[in-house]
């Protein structure tokens, strides 16, 4: 075996390994009403291998698939779409609006799927009437907490909290705590080109296997026909010349006189 041939086989070998990968039996955290099948660039720790950016590692709690977000905490996730890039979470504390205001997502590779604008949260110590609602898991009786565009005036009786990105400030008429926390992300961009092949492969390999499996095995079997084109001629010249060499070597047979 040659090492052009050796090299072929093994770059042949690539997408085959990583469609094992890919399509690797998906775990998940155990009877939920969704379900939710874990499987690259996410992995469930410490059960499953995967991307090593701890960004994409899950975990388990109570039944639960988890999230853990830095500076912030743990987020459920309640599904993903591998082929969207789409991620739904929930807050365990029922307050998206908590999550809108202390999350930081310039620290992980995910960002909001919806368009965000800025919008500043501000508190107060009085109800400052109906014309805009308090975010009710945000304030009590003693503080009342609101949401407006940034560009808004802040009443003087209230003191501003924090200007954010968000999808949406807070209504009566969302009550979905997961539609603003729906997220999508984007694969780091890999300057190694093995890592680079195995993502872009792994993303699309329930879509693409039949096409590439026929490729690979018509690549196979050409190699085959070409391998036996060239090696006969060599087998029939290396069997006239053994049955040569045995001729010369054989003493000569005397012709029968008449």
């Amino acid at each position: 075996m040659n090492a052009s041939f050796f090299f072929f086989i093994v770059f042949l070998s690539i997408p085959l390994l990583s469609y094992a990968e890919a399509i690797s039996p998906p775990a998940n955290c155990g009877p939920e009403p969704e379900v939710v099948d874990i499987r690259p660039p996410f992995r469930l720790k410490p059960q499953q291998c995967g991307d090593p950016d701890p960004s994409f590692e899950l975990f388990c709690r109570n039944n639960s698939t988890m999230l853990h977000f830095p500076l912030y905490g743990d987020l459920v996730v309640k599904s993903i779409s591998y082929d969207q890039s789409k991620l739904d979470l929930l807050d365990p504390k029922n307050c998206v609006h908590e999550v809108f205001l202390n999350l930081d997502l310039s620290l992980t590779p995910f960002r909001y799927l919806y368009v965000v604008k800025n919008y500043t949260y501000f508190n107060c110590s009085t109800p400052i009437g109906s014309w805009i609602p308090q975010v009710p898991c945000l304030s009590g009786s003693r503080h009342h907490v609101y949401t407006v565009e940034s560009y808004a005036e802040v009443p003087d009786s209230c003191s501003p909290i924090k200007t954010v990105a968000i999808p949406f400030a807070y209504s009566s008429y969302l009550s979905d705590a997961s539609f603003g926390l729906r997220l999508t992300w984007d694969f780091p961009q890999p300057d190694h080109f093995g890592f680079q092949f195995k993502i872009t492969w792994s993303s699309s390999a329930p879509k693409r296997v039949p096409m590439i499996v026929g490729v690979v095995v018509l690549a196979a079997a050409a190699l085959v026909v070409k391998m036996k084109i060239l090696y006969i001629p060599k087998l029939v010249s290396n069997e006239d010349k053994k049955k040569q060499s045995t001729e010369e070597l054989l003493p000569p047979h005397d012709t029968p006189q008449a």
